[in-house]
C-alpha cells in the first residue's frame, strides 16, 4: 500500500509506551501523517499526557463522510518481567507483530490510517472518513466520554477497529462495574468476638455471586457474565477489619441490562453489603439488515452478509460514541486476534495487518 505502510505504522504505534497512559505520544505521530494527507487534526489532552485526536477531510464541494473510523490508543499494563520479549518491541517475527497493543488494538488504528492516507491521494475530490481516537479506553472509555458531541459529523457507520481477526462482528455486550461494600465493627484481632468482621461479610458475598451460575442468556449476544475482579480490606492482622470492598465486572446482554443486574447481585450479596455503580456502558447491537449495511460487509469479507451476526463479549468505545454520532450502525473489523488482547506475549499477525488496510480502502473508494 503506497502512503502510509500499515505494518510500519503499527510496528511505531507499539513502541510507543501508552500503558495506561502517554497516549499523547501516539497522537502526534497519527497526527503529523493524517495532516500532511490534508486531514484538519485537532488534539485534546484534557489530562497530562492523556490524549485524543479528531480528524476529518472535508474538500471544498465535498459533503462530509458518512463513515467514521474510531480506535483507542491506550494499552492494558504488561510487566517486561513476565514476558519472552520486550513488551515495546515492535519487533516482525515469524510473520508477527511482537508487542503491546499489536492486536488490541494499535494494528487496527495502523490499518484504518493507512487505508484514510492512501484513499485522500487516490480520490482527493472526496471527503474522507472522520477518524476518532481516544485514551483511556480500557478503563471505561474514558476518553470518549469526554468528547465534546459538537466536534463530530454525525456518521451512518462506525468502524471500530477492536481485535476482530479481519471477521464482522456487529456489536457486542454492555459493561457494567459495581464497587460491593460491607461494613464491619472494629476491634482487637485477640477479641473478634468484639467486633464484626467486614472481609468476612464480604467475602461471603463474593463466593456467593462467583458461584452463581444462573445468569440469564440471550440468543444474539450470548450469556450474561459477572466476575469478581478485586478484593482489598484490612490494615494489619491484629485488627478485626471494619471495611472490605470488591469490584465487580459485569458483562450485559439483551433482556438483563444493568438495572437487571443490579437487583440479581443485591439479592445474592445481601442486605449488608451496599452496591455502587462506577460504570455503566450499554451494550451495542447492530440490525445486519439495516439499510445498506450489507453492501458494507461484503466490501470488507465478501461473503459475510449471508453469515448469523456475531456480538463480541468485550466493550468498546461503541458505547459511548454511538449516541454522539447520531446513532451509526456499527461495525467491529480489526486484523487483531480476539484471544491475544491483554495475554502475555501478545502478538498481531501481519498478513491480517496488511488485508484489513485494503479491505478498508476498498471501502472508502467504494463510498
Amino acid at each position: 500500500m503506497s502512503g502510509v505502510d500499515p505494518v510500519e505504522l503499527a510496528r511505531r504505534l507499539v513502541r510507543l509506551d501508552t500503558r495506561g497512559g502517554g497516549e499523547r505520544r501516539a497522537a502526534d505521530l497519527l497526527a503529523d501523517l493524517l495532516d500532511g494527507a490534508g486531514f484538519e487534526v485537532r488534539v485534546d489532552e484534557p489530562a497530562d499526557g492523556r490524549a485524543n485526536l479528531l480528524a476529518r477531510r472535508v474538500p471544498d464541494g465535498a459533503a462530509p463522510s458518512a463513515i467514521t473510523f474510531t480506535g483507542h490508543l491506550d494499552t492494558v499494563p504488561a510487566r517486561a518481567g513476565e514476558w519472552s520479549f520486550d513488551p515495546l518491541s515492535g519487533e516482525i517475527r515469524d510473520g508477527r507483530l511482537l508487542g503491546r497493543g499489536g492486536s488490541d488494538m494499535k494494528a487496527g488504528i495502523a490499518a484504518q490510517v493507512a487505508a484514510a492516507v492512501r484513499a485522500a491521494r487516490e480520490r482527493p475530490e472526496a471527503a474522507g472518513p472522520q477518524l476518532v481516537f481516544t485514551f483511556g479506553e480500557e478503563t471505561g472509555c474514558d476518553g470518549a466520554a469526554l468528547i465534546d458531541p459538537a466536534l463530530l459529523d454525525p456518521a451512518g457507520l462506525l468502524l471500530v477497529a477492536e481485535p476482530t481477526g479481519n471477521r464482522i462482528v456487529l456489536g457486542h455486550k454492555g459493561a457494567l462495574w459495581l464497587r460491593a461494600t460491607a461494613r464491619g465493627v472494629s476491634a482487637h484481632g485477640s477479641r473478634p468476638e468484639l467486633g464484626r468482621n467486614a472481609i468476612a461479610a464480604l467475602a461471603g458475598a463474593a463466593l456467593r455471586v462467583h458461584g452463581h451460575d444462573r445468569w440469564p442468556a440471550s440468543p444474539t449476544h450470548g450469556r450474561a457474565t459477572v466476575n469478581v475482579g478485586t478484593f482489598h480490606s484490612g490494615v494489619q492482622p491484629n485488627l478485626v477489619p471494619d471495611r472490605a470492598e470488591m469490584l465487580l465486572d459485569v458483562r450485559t446482554v439483551p433482556g438483563f441490562g444493568s438495572d437487571e443486574a443490579v437487583a440479581e447481585i443485591s439479592r445474592l450479596c445481601g442486605p449488608d453489603v451496599e452496591l455502587e455503580r462506577v460504570m455503566d456502558l450499554p451494550g451495542v447491537a447492530t440490525d445486519p439488515a439495516a439499510p445498506g449495511l450489507g453492501a458494507v460487509l461484503e466490501t470488507l469479507v465478501p461473503g459475510s452478509s449471508a453469515e448469523p451476526p456475531s456480538y463480541a463479549t468485550y466493550f468498546t468505545d461503541a458505547s459511548v460514541l454511538t449516541g454522539r454520532l447520531g446513532g451509526p450502525a456499527v461495525v467491529v473489523y480489526g486484523p487483531g486476534d480476539p484471544e491475544q488482547a491483554h495475554v502475555t506475549d501478545e502478538t498481531c499477525s501481519v498478513a491480517n495487518i496488511e488485508a484489513c488496510a485494503e479491505a478498508l480502502l476498498r471501502l472508502l473508494l467504494t463510498r
